[in-house]
């Protein structure tokens, strides 16, 4: 596949090693939860590993006073970027929660969405709203290149374009659809091209630069502010793992498309940047790796000793006001507890 080429915009020193910090912590992060999905803490785990750059790129650039990121079921960088309390966040992958044990409202990180294309029709009603509060608020909203060929996502990027809703399509273009390749699933060369037909502009960048991203996603949230309507963000990159841990690629990639890939992995990528520009020493690195693996280490003992809840949640925040069905049935689970 035709990959864009990098940003050749050299980032401000200090959001260079901050963005390879959030990118390195990510990566450990995202280590040790395949390993609690291996110990069967986690019944579950969706790896982010390869698309860092991508995640960290664009959330780096949302403001956190205004905005609001709506996210799939695969964006744990994101979230470590925005300051989500991650082991609230990592509670949704051990399903104590749905959605998660962080306050969406503080971290303007909303719940997780595990509909493919869910989130999307969400963040484009929240940016019109914020446009009629005359906020200046974007929406962000993430979604997989197999998410762009769902009716939810067209309806939305159509409704967005019509009423220039102040919303950044994010699509993480990972070339597979689970087991189906971009070309038998995206038509029309790429998911940027289909922006124009939606009248908005469409911007396809290297997902495995997050100079790139940045870059991208600054200027459409500027140009969102400014009245300017919706932009499509295609990031080009790469899934490195399966796409959860019951999935198995070897049964449709072939390992030289993953070799190559793996060569343009974001984060030696962004090491050499830095070294090259002076903005970071082997002292920087060597802290940097430290406090990453300390704050995944955290992480994980944090979730894997968090308690299980109450089953009386079971029948909470189901209806605004509980039905006589509910009551019965949480009259009759009480009863069986007691027994």
């Amino acid at each position: 596949m035709d990959v864009p080429t990098g940003s050749t915009t050299d980032l401000p020193a200090d959001l260079g090693r901050r963005l390879y910090r959030d990118m390195l912590t990510a990566r450990r992060l995202d280590g040790e939860a395949i390993a609690l999905q291996r110990q069967g803490v986690f019944p579950a785990y969706v790896s982010l590993r390869g698309q860092e750059a991508a995640q960290v790129g664009s959330a780096a650039a949302v403001d956190r006073d205004r905005d609001f990121v709506f996210p799939t079921y695969r964006e744990m960088a994101v979230a470590l970027t925005l300051g989500v309390d991650m082991v609230g966040y990592m509670a949704s992958h051990r399903a104590l929660w749905h959605g998660g044990l962080y306050d969406p409202m503080a971290s303007r990180f909303a719940p997780i969405n595990a509909v493919v294309g869910g989130p999307v029709p969400h963040a484009v009603g929240w940016a019109l709203g914020e446009r009629l509060r005359g906020t200046g608020g974007c929406a962000v909203s993430y979604f997989g290149d197999g998410a762009s060929s769902e009716g939810d996502v067209h309806e939305s990027l159509n409704f967005a374009g019509v009423f220039a809703a102040p919303v950044v399509f994010v699509c993480q273009n990972n070339q597979w659809a689970l087991s189906v390749p971009n070309e038998r699933q995206v038509a029309g060369g790429s998911v940027a091209a289909r922006a124009q037909g939606y009248g908005m502009p469409g911007v396809r960048v290297d997902g495995n630069d997050p100079a790139a991203v940045y870059t991208a996603t600054r200027a459409a949230l500027d140009h969102a502010r400014a009245g300017g309507g919706p932009t499509l963000i295609e990031a080009v990159t790469y899934r490195l793992e399966p796409h959860s841990t019951s999935d198995d690629p070897s049964r449709y990639r072939d390992a030289a498309e993953e070799r190559a890939w793996r060569e343009r992995d974001p984060l030696p990528r962004l090491r050499a940047r830095l070294e090259a520009a002076g903005h970071a020493d082997a002292a920087f690195f060597e802290q940097a790796e430290a406090d990453a693996r300390a704050t995944a280490e955290r992480v994980r003992d944090g979730v894997a000793a968090a308690p299980e809840p109450g089953g009386a949640d079971l029948f909470t925040h189901v209806y605004r006001e509980p039905t006589r069905e509910l009551a019965r049935q949480r009259r009759a689970w009480q009863e069986e507890v007691e027994l």
